[in-house]
């Protein structure tokens, strides 16, 4: 079958999803977003506990939605999802390992009646393992995949959070990936397969370029790696005059010479300090003598020195203060009738229309 470009890429694909809080959530957004039916099946009386954290952070992962009230301990509402299965390609859940289960709602119990069906489960640990039924959040996640232990303060101990949830919304990723990668499997076999997404298995699998960088110094010290980790010649956010930060990356070596070319960082920016390997080696000191010169300078100013150079820079943008960036104004990257500025799909695609989406549904709203 054919279809027109202006067709989404999912369209026809229908989700039940159970996922509640955000990585279930923001990984059945996108996939609204690329155009599937997308019903959230939420618990009475309140609905997805998100709800009661406000509607921005709500209607950050929900757009797109419909949204279906339903007590599953009861026989007769659990009857009336299982007929919303028996037409779906997907279904998702976020609930510790055995609770489907229990319900008749489980990936075996499904996919003997519907063997197209692409189940997914999110969880912390995953559906076996030692560690499966233990609660978590995303810093739990972190610690267990080695990231925490990799980030934090030189000299000092791991990191104790990040300004985004970072397992929570690679898990999100990967179940959007591997979710994709069934749906086109099935076209070749017939047939759907669960899949076990563990969020802290996913951190893991992003820890990887780190352990290559590890296996490739031969230094297990972890306080000798996250040093050289965290301490990057030339690489940070720096303070500038009017008290705005400006990010510079001048790693590599004619990144360097450029940057060397537009600010005095004398005595290092002498041959002697020509390779990374140099600079590695008094990369605190580079930084320190770069975090003079720029505090010399506005912002404004430095980023147009610095763009002139070609040297690697941006400002650090404020969450208030990104809708109006005119990198993203002009790229449209945020709705602008939703009731805060929410930030869309990242990717232009044939069929996808921007702003299209819509707003995060009321509570029970497919129920007339």
């Amino acid at each position: 079958m054919t279809r027109d470009l202006a067709t989404p890429p999912l369209a026809g694909i229908v989700v039940v999803d159970f996922s509640e809080l955000l990585p279930g959530p923001f990984f059945t957004q996108n996939l609204a977003e690329l155009g599937a039916r997308v019903i959230k099946i939420e618990r009475p009386p309140h609905g997805d506990n998100v709800r009661r954290m406000g509607p921005g952070v709500f209607e950050a992962v929900n757009r797109g939605k419909q949204s279906l009230l339903v007590d599953l301990k009861d026989e007769a509402q659990r009857a009336e999802v299982r007929a919303l299965i028996a037409t779906a390609d997907v279904v998702v859940e976020s609930y510790r390992p055995g609770v489907m289960a229990r319900l008749g709602l489980d990936a075996e119990s499904l996919r003997a009646e519907f063997p197209r069906l692409v189940y997914v489960s999110l969880s912390g640990y995953g559906q076996q393992g030692p560690w499966a039924d233990l609660p978590g959040h995303d810093i739990n996640y972190l610690g267990a995949a080695g990231v925490l232990a990799v980030s934090g303060v030189p000299g000092g101990g791991p990191a104790q959070s990040f300004g985004l949830p970072v397992a929570d919304l690679c898990g999100a990723m990967y179940a959007l990936s591997s979710t994709l990668a069934a749906l086109l499997q099935r076209q070749h076999t017939g047939q759907g397969q669960h899949l076990d997404v563990a969020l802290a298995d996913c951190a893991l699998h992003w820890m990887n370029p780190r352990l290559g960088a590890w296996r490739s110094s031969g230094d297990a010290d972890l306080a000798a790696q996250r040093e050289a980790t965290l301490v990057k010649a030339a690489y940070g956010a720096f303070l500038c005059r009017d008290g705005r930060h400006l990010s510079v990356a001048a790693l590599e070596d004619h990144f360097w010479a450029r940057l060397c070319e537009a600010l005095d960082l004398s005595p290092y920016g002498d041959a002697a300090f020509r390779s990374h390997g140099a600079r590695k080696k008094v990369a605190p000191a580079i930084n320190a003598r770069l975090a003079e010169a720029l505090a010399a300078l506005d912002a404004d100013d430095a980023f147009a020195l610095l763009q002139r150079h070609d040297v690697p820079v941006a400002p650090v943008v404020e969450p208030a203060a990104l809708a109006a960036l005119p990198q993203f104004a002009q790229r449209g990257k945020f709705e602008g009738d939703a009731t805060l500025a929410l930030v869309r799909y990242p990717v232009p695609m044939a069929g996808v229309v921007p702003g299209g989406l819509g707003g995060a549904p009321r509570l029970d709203s497919s129920r007339g």
